[in-house]
């Protein structure tokens, strides 16, 4: 998925093009993707009337909402493919160790979605607003909560199912895990590291950089 503005990011252009560590932003991605021996064929969902190409990769244009782009995109997937996998480009550092786990997970018939996801460290507080003013209601137990990411990846009938419905519901999705939820599906949450980290904003695009910029140095030797 790189159809998005990046708005909060402030860039002149489409998030997934933004320059990071030499490069846009979407090619860190797109070379682990590519690389992976489990990923047959790789579609692109780019920002409307922003051209890209790279060989080996379909490109296709993105929607209003995030479901909408992946719909576009599960369009052009080759059909024979009985498992889908969403990325989006605004999470450079994928590894192919994240996609192998989540794929893997994928081995139960009882699965219908296995998604990447951190557990979460910090105490997390649920707040009511008073008077204009946050306050803390309750305070929620950290070992039930996990943070999201991506890649998710699903049976393709069941996305197919989900993603058929009116582009309403669709818009309200802010992941393609949660529509299946809805519908009463199994997802199983894949433990995987918080430096896969989402670029949302200028000070997430120089963390992502500079963990690139530390992965690509050699270790000193002893």
């Amino acid at each position: 998925m790189a159809a998005g503005r990046g708005e909060r990011l402030g860039s002149v252009g489409p998030k997934a093009f933004v320059v990071l560590g030499g490069r846009p932003m979407l090619d860190w991605s797109l070379d682990v993707l590519t690389a992976s021996p489990h990923v047959g064929a790789v579609v692109v969902a780019r920002p409307d009337g922003h051209l890209f190409d790279r060989a080996g990769v379909t490109v296709v244009a993105g929607g209003a909402q995030r479901s909408h782009s992946v719909r576009n995109a599960l369009a052009a997937a080759p059909r024979d493919a009985d498992l889908v996998l969403v990325h989006d480009a605004a999470r450079p550092l994928l590894t192919g160790r994240i996609v192998d786990d989540c794929i893997a997970a994928m081995e139960d018939p009882a699965v219908d979605a296995a998604i990447a996801a951190a557990q979460l460290t910090d105490t997390v507080k649920q707040a009511e607003s008073r008077d204009g003013r946050p306050v803390v209601r309750t305070t929620l137990d950290r070992s039930l909560l996990w943070a999201v990411q991506t890649p998710q990846v699903f049976r393709r009938s069941a996305l197919e199912r989900v993603l058929a419905q009116p582009d309403e519901v669709l818009a309200r999705a802010t992941d393609d895990a949660s529509l299946i939820e809805a519908a009463g599906g199994r997802v199983v949450l894949v433990p995987s590291p918080r430096s896969n980290l989402k670029v949302t904003t200028p000070e997430d695009l120089q963390l992502a950089e500079l963990l690139l910029t530390t992965a690509d140095t050699p270790s000193p030797s002893c």
